[in-house]
């Protein structure tokens, strides 16, 4: 598709003088129109006053020359003197034929002329004019009316014109903002003093600005974190290769710590693709969300971890008449993560409650710094005791994919994941 250039500034011009020229065809041809109706109104009122006084010695109280009159007794028929100034036609008779109503208009040699009657017994008075009244009538109403439609359409183009210039200054600030929107030397305060939409505009495009660099820094800062996570096990299992190479440790101790650190490497892997998959899923209108059994999800979850520490309490409370809804493997997982949490941090007791709609897993362990509870979701955040993980923020989006949200609270001791539904405003 090919575009034409053409400057903001240059189209209201262009859009100007569009509309001066509609305004010259209304006024010109439109507005002429238009006043006909009112023209002949008072054209006929014009006729009509005089032939309430005239009697049949019409010719010496003639004034007006675009008037004629005729006076109408029986058969004789009497004309003003100006009646072929008038209407150039010499047989009044002829002329009578097409006068047919009270009052009217008709057309003779290309020109239109307006009559007025009175009948009175057997008199018929009768007032007839050319055009040149009607003319004279909408000339001056366009000559009073012109000026001031003219003079206020120029102002109204001035005004226009400037704010137009005005608007587009502002919007010339904002594309060199735009432009240098990754530049850290440009001046990127937003000084328009008129809280307007591109005031509002140029905010969001500031806030869009400091959103791309603070995430540019989390990006390299969670790709350092993944390096750091990733390179710890390669690191592990390449010491071991060597050790057993040099005849340092035994074949058998090697594998095992290979095996070891292979399933964590794997574990981290498989969590990555997982947490990409979250983000491709969230956008995914075919998710099914159907009602869950909580209770026998809660039951097997906790017959895998119940061995890990076998000094760990667990306490169950479960409501049969509450309604969870989601899959049961993305359920699972929630669990599974929260649950390998909990196994590190939990003193002797890990407790879930599952009741009013709501799901609350609680643990004795440690409470959670204030300085790691607002990005404790946000993926390879450096958490508690220095450790990287994606864990908590599977939980997040898997949660949020549900249309559930999860919240942390410090308890007097311990720490309690309180899972409910979102509540859509």
């Amino acid at each position: 598709m090919k575009f034409i250039q053409s400057k903001l500034s240059r189209q209201l011009i262009w859009l100007v003088v569009f509309a001066f020229v509609l305004l010259f065809i209304f006024l010109g041809v439109v507005l002429p129109k238009m006043l006909i109706p009112v023209a002949e109104s008072n054209i006929y009122s014009y006729l009509s006053e005089p032939l309430k006084l005239m009697n049949r010695d019409v010719d010496d109280q003639l004034l007006n020359t675009e008037v004629a009159y005729i006076y109408v007794v029986g058969d004789e028929v009497a004309a003003s003197d100006n009646i072929n100034k008038v209407i150039a036609i010499h047989d009044l008779d002829k002329l009578l034929e097409k006068i047919t109503d009270t009052y009217g208009k008709f057309i003779y040699n290309h020109k239109t002329y307006y009559y007025y009657t009175i009948k009175n017994d057997q008199v018929t008075k009768i007032a007839i004019s050319n055009d040149n009244y009607i003319n004279k009538t909408k000339a001056a109403i366009l000559s009073a009316i012109f000026p001031i439609v003219l003079g206020t359409c120029l102002l109204i183009g001035l005004i226009l014109v400037l704010w137009s210039s005005f608007i587009v200054r502002k919007i010339e600030k904002l594309k060199n903002k735009i432009d240098n929107i990754d530049n850290p030397d440009y001046n990127h305060n937003v000084d328009f003093e008129i809280d307007d939409e591109i005031r509002s505009l140029a905010l969001a495009i500031e806030d869009m600005r400091i959103s791309l660099i603070n995430q540019e820094k989390y990006r390299n800062q969670m790709y350092q974190n993944i390096s750091h996570d990733f390179k710890t096990p390669l690191t592990v299992i390449k010491s071991y290769i060597e050790a057993v190479e040099d005849n340092v440790e035994d074949e058998t101790t090697a594998l095992n710590v290979i095996k070891q650190q292979t399933s964590k490497l794997e574990q981290k892997v498989h969590s990555l693709l997982y947490l990409n998959k979250l983000d491709y899923l969230k956008d995914s209108k075919d998710i099914k969300i159907v009602p869950v059994n909580m209770a026998e999800i809660i039951h097997s979850e906790v017959e895998k971890f119940k061995f890990h520490r076998k000094e760990i309490d667990f306490i169950i409370e479960v409501d049969k008449k509450s309604r969870y809804y989601g899959t049961v493997e993305n359920w699972e997982t929630i669990l599974d993560n929260l649950l390998s949490n909990f196994m590190r941090y939990a003193n002797t007791t890990i407790k879930i409650i599952a009741k009013q709609n709501k799901l609350i897993l609680y643990n004795d362990g440690e409470n959670i710094d204030n300085d790691f509870l607002d990005g404790i979701f946000t993926p390879f955040r450096k958490g508690i005791k220095g450790e990287f993980g994606l864990g908590l923020s599977i939980v997040k989006k898997t949660l949020n994919l549900m249309h559930y949200d999860i919240k942390i609270k410090n308890e007097k001791k311990g720490v309690s994941f309180i899972i409910t539904k979102e509540i859509h405003k």
